[in-house]
């Protein structure tokens, strides 16, 4: 498959401090990566650089080829860079139906269609962002950005604080996705033994570089990596673990 995402040399941080240092990267057009590693070890920073928001200290950033180390982010966003924070952003005054509309651009991906994908969302589409569960702002922050029609998407933890049912669903969602749809994306995820299940490749960060890059399948069957890396035992976070 053709190289759609590529971090060469990238180093970034907030302010004076450096976070990433020499990240050196690449997504492939309909292919899906983990971005793992303990707490404070800059997987937030390096999505958050992707889509523009901390400070460049040197690198670069192409997009099916195309340069947009220079983009703002709202530029980013427009040439198909689409991102789900941890935040989820959502228009809380608006309804679940207007804050679809209000965003989407033409493409495969619809309201409609995201109603299709997330049963709950059309239940509520009606109701005021701030009506809705946790898990329900989740599914439509990930639904926001499906329907500007991105040529990657990237989520931040977005299994985080949710249900186990709710967490279930998602992860139903975000494998059709992926597999079935064949969106590229860039996952961070605290739970390896989820994600690694539902993506092509793994990339851990450590100190703000990446110490360690292979098949999610492959990661998955490593207990020597996970242990040394993640401080997980057959891909679940010990007891104790602090959550990003």
């Amino acid at each position: 498959m053709p190289e759609l995402l590529a971090l060469e040399g990238l180093s970034a941080g907030y302010g004076e401090a450096t976070v990433l240092s020499g990240i050196t990267l690449s997504l492939a057009e309909g292919s899906s990566l983990a971005l793992l590693g303990r707490n404070g070890m800059g997987k937030t920073t390096l999505l958050n650089s992707i889509i523009g928001v901390t400070r460049r200290l040197g690198g670069s950033i192409r997009l099916a080829g195309r340069d947009i180390t220079a983009l703002r982010p709202d530029q980013r966003a427009h040439a198909g860079i689409g991102w789900v924070p941890q935040e989820r952003n959502i228009f809380r005054s608006l309804t679940v139906e207007e804050n679809l509309t209000a965003v989407a651009r033409p493409g495969p991906w619809t309201p409609a269609k995201v109603f299709g994908l997330f049963p709950r969302l059309y239940e509520r589409r009606r109701n005021l962002g701030n009506q809705l569960s946790g898990g329900e702002q989740q599914m439509l922050a990930v639904g926001r950005a499906l329907v500007l029609n991105p040529r990657v998407i990237l989520l931040d933890e977005p299994l985080e604080g949710l249900a186990p049912i709710i967490v279930e669903e998602l992860l139903a969602a975000l494998k059709r996705i992926v597999r079935q749809e064949g969106l590229a994306a860039i996952i961070v995820e605290q739970n390896a033994r989820k994600v690694l299940a539902m993506t092509d490749r793994a990339a851990i960060l450590e100190r703000g570089s990446i110490v360690h890059e292979a098949a999610s399948a492959a990661l998955r069957g490593n207990r020597a990596a996970l242990e040394t890396y993640l401080g997980v035992a057959d891909g679940a976070r010990r007891s104790g673990d602090a959550r990003q």
